[in-house]
């Protein structure tokens, strides 16, 4: 599960800087935030601490963020218009990888539709043995977790509350006043996205985002790969 919500992560930060620069903003590859190196992405709270954290703690939500990349709106062409598809960025990145992720499961299908076999049995499962399917198994399970961890990013992130990306493409889309308002609680986001994790036992907020529409959409994504696989079985 790391490596693909690394992947994720870094690339929807990357996806960022790629259309802020594209807009006219430099700042993030000036700063050597325009790569894929890991290490460049890293915020050691919710990179590092925040999942590891979510994975010990009952609830059945998982979160986490790489570092934002800089960005700067007065060196964009139309600062309104291009700081919405820059927010959009993120969000649409993770939703290509979560596509290309089923992609990639749907292609192990096809090779070895016995691969399909890991999660429609038991957990009696005997272990994979032949090198092939020791190979494709683990490519094939972070194929899957790919799919459920981009599809959460992306929902998450689509949250219309600063500064999340949802908050920012609705601050890019309203009116001049109202935008202004919804700016004003940027400073206070991520204590009321705390307070609505605290309180979500009794508003079920987060958990419709982190269990029912990411299973939902997730599994379609994955119906959708398996009947490609089975489609190109031989």
């Amino acid at each position: 599960m790391a490596l693909p919500l690394l992947f994720a992560m870094v690339l929807h930060e990357y996806a960022h800087g790629w259309v802020a620069n594209r807009c006219g903003d430099p700042t993030a590859k000036l700063q050597g935030r325009l790569t894929m190196n890991p290490l460049a992405h890293i915020d050691p709270f919710g990179t590092v601490i925040l999942p590891l954290l979510c994975l010990l703690m009952p609830g059945g939500f998982f979160l986490g963020w790489a570092k934002p990349v800089p960005i700067d709106p007065r060196l964009m062409h139309q600062p309104r218009r291009d700081m919405a598809l820059v927010a959009a960025a993120g969000p649409a990145m993770n939703l290509a990888l979560a596509v290309g992720s089923a992609l990639l499961f749907a292609l192990l299908l096809s090779i070895d539709p016995t691969i399909g076999d890991y999660w429609s049995k038991s957990e009696g499962t005997p272990p994979p043995d032949t090198l092939h399917q020791m190979f494709l198994l683990p490519i094939a399970v972070m194929s899957v977790y790919s799919v459920l961890i981009n599809v959460l990013l992306m929902l998450f992130n689509l949250l219309p509350l600063p500064p999340l990306d949802g908050g920012r493409i609705l601050t890019s889309l309203l009116p001049q006043t109202a935008a202004m308002t919804l700016m004003r609680v940027e400073p206070y986001g991520m204590l009321i996205l705390v307070g609505l994790i605290i309180l979500d036992p009794q508003i079920h907020v987060i958990h419709t985002i982190t269990s029912t529409l990411t299973h939902s959409l997730s599994n379609s994504i994955l119906s959708t790969a398996v009947g490609l696989g089975a489609g190109n079985t031989p």
